[in-house]
C-alpha cells in the first residue's frame, strides 16, 4: 500500500474519562471487533490491587 494511501485510511482518537470508567475494555472491544486483535482479556479490580489481562 502506498504511504499516502495508508496515511488516510488510518484514524486517531483519544479515550479519556474517570479512572475505572471502562476505557480499557472499551478499547479492546474495538480492536477485537475491528479485526486487530483475536481475543480480549479481563480487566480485574478491587481497591487495594488492580490489574489487567491478556
Amino acid at each position: 500500500m502506498k504511504l499516502a494511501k495508508e496515511i488516510a485510511r488510518r484514524r486517531t482518537f483519544a479515550i479519556i474519562s474517570h479512572p475505572d470508567a471502562g476505557k480499557t475494555t472499551l478499547t479492546e472491544k474495538l480492536l477485537l471487533f475491528g479485526g486487530a486483535i483475536h481475543m480480549a482479556g479481563a480487566v480485574k479490580s478491587n481497591k487495594i490491587l488492580k490489574s489487567a489481562t491478556s
